[in-house]
């Protein structure tokens, strides 16, 4: 799914409406298809008693008005709260207001909320930008602090459609109910705090108005993640199901190699083979029973060589420590492998300080920080569409797959569009998350997939994985590494059943 910034959309509704297309018939779908949403929503919090609907004086305003005349006709109790005059709100809003006062809605100017309320966030719209009026200010506060639950109608009123910036003041949103295509700022620095989950309505843009070009990036959803999985036969053997070879773990880290070697047998794999320091055996005790364990001696690169030759694919990095033999033996073998590698963590540590050759069809996985270094910037990075075309140059000069990992990750490849994906959940900023999901890459590479496709699919599995091992445990406070692979089965079993 193609995401655009705000700009973008509101040039495609121009272009639309110049071809005869009606920008009332724009908002009665997009009304409609928002009363659909909210009633699915209602259907899952059965304790919500009444719909507040906050408008404000334009279309997103109005939208919230089309949504409330089909609300109150299908039995619920709505009123709305409207700040400004009518005298002021854009015709539509007007229009559509009278409308719902019609049917029996009610508009008020008090502000007073509870729980059982569900709030629908009709106040700003893409249009928006700079800082929240004072006169929306206690409403926007009160409506945060309610703890009822909120959907904003397209985009969260404060954020920036655009940049994702927010001054000072914006709607947190359970869900952003999103009309025609997702906006680029609900991804970049602040959004991805505020939209909540993604809802999408289709309120009847012509495709004819909308060409690639027109994207910033692409957002990866389960229709299109699900043909990437990779193919199953009855007569496969383990070989064919996937040969996996780490290089990784030290004495003071075992627990990160452990945990990319299961997560790629839990993925798939049919053999898992971890290559260790010799002086960590006793660290190793306790490994998965089909876990095939090799030693060997820092000093003996010819039979670590020898060994990541065999494999289809490799992980290197997790808990490999950052010592002068580590990086010695990287440099010694790494340029030498033929089959596709997944770079990581202390591996990618000591890439960034002194680059060294690396295997065609790599994979690196840096984090925020680690970005920062391999990019040279002097700051701490700001998540914005510079840091993106960036991080795109750096995966073309160096014919790489890039994964810039974060809420949301980013993955860039030489000559493809910049995805991003929206699985996972702030459960998942825990300590060897970032090693699973080494392992699920590598586990696909070994299963045939290209590198873009196994970054693609593992990224979104292993936040949906995230996502599921939420929902069993009622909460994301507390989720540790291995849950995500725990629930890697039921995240499989969610691709397969999507449509």
């Amino acid at each position: 799914m193609q995401v655009l910034s705000a700009q973008a959309v509101s040039e495609l509704e121009k272009s639309a409406i110049k071809q005869g297309f009606s920008a009332l018939d724009f908002m009665e779908k997009a009304g409609y298809g928002i009363a659909l949403a909210i009633k699915e929503f209602i259907l899952k919090h059965p304790l919500i008693n009444h719909i507040v609907l906050l408008c404000g004086k334009g279309n997103n305003g109005g939208d919230a008005y089309v949504a409330g005349c089909y609300l109150l006709n299908y039995g619920y109790s709505v009123s709305s709260i409207q700040l400004e005059s009518l005298e002021n709100c854009s015709e539509l809003c007007k229009k559509n207001a009278l409308r719902f006062e019609n049917l029996g809605g009610t508009i008020s100017q008090q502000i007073q909320f509870d729980s059982n309320q569900l709030l629908i966030d009709g106040l700003f719209g893409t249009g928006f930008k700079g800082k929240i009026q004072e006169l929306y200010t206690k409403l926007i506060e009160k409506a945060n602090q309610s703890h009822a639950p909120i959907l904003s109608i397209d985009i969260p009123s404060g954020l920036n459609g655009s940049t994702g910036e927010i001054n000072g003041l914006a709607i947190r949103a359970n869900e952003t109910i999103c009309l025609g295509f997702p906006k680029t700022g609900f991804f970049l620095q602040q959004g991805w705090n505020v939209v909540g989950q993604l809802k999408f309505v289709d309120f009847g843009l012509p495709l004819n108005v909308f060409s690639k070009e027109n994207a910033s990036f692409v957002l990866l959803t389960k229709s299109f993640i699900k043909n990437l999985l990779p193919k199953l036969v009855r007569n496969r053997h383990k070989y064919q199901a996937g040969y996996v070879m780490g290089l990784a773990g030290s004495r003071s880290m075992p627990g990160a190699a452990l945990l990319s070697s299961l997560a790629a047998l839990r993925a798939g794999s049919g053999m898992v083979h971890l290559l260790y320091p010799e002086d960590m055996r006793c660290e190793l005790n306790n490994s998965p029973y089909e876990l095939i364990k090799t030693p060997y001696a820092l000093g003996d690169t010819q039979k670590v060589l020898q060994e990541l030759q065999k494999a289809k694919a490799i992980f290197v990095g997790p808990g490999l420590g950052l010592t002068q033999p580590i990086d010695h033996l990287l440099r010694s073998c790494l340029p030498h492998l033929n089959a596709s590698c997944v770079l990581d963590a202390d591996a990618l540590t000591l890439y960034t300080k002194t680059p060294f050759l690396l295997p065609k069809r790599t994979i690196f996985t840096p984090h925020t920080g680690e970005m920062q270094k391999l990019l040279q910037e002097t700051s701490h990075l700001i998540l914005n569409e510079n840091i993106l075309k960036k991080c795109q140059q750096y995966a073309e000069q160096h014919d790489i797959t890039l994964i810039l990992k974060g809420a949301p990750t980013f993955i860039f490849h030489p000559n493809q569009p910049i995805y991003v994906n929206p699985t996972g959940n702030c459960g998942m900023a825990t300590a060897g998350s970032g090693d699973v999901l080494t392992g699920i890459i590598a586990s696909f590479l070994s299963q045939g997939l290209e590198s873009h496709q196994a970054a693609l699919l593992g990224v979104f599995l292993h936040g949906l994985a995230g996502d599921i091992a939420k929902s069993k445990r009622l909460t994301e406070r507390g989720m540790i590494a291995s849950d995500l692979i725990d629930h890697l089965n039921l995240a499989y079993h969610a691709l397969e059943q999507s449509v």
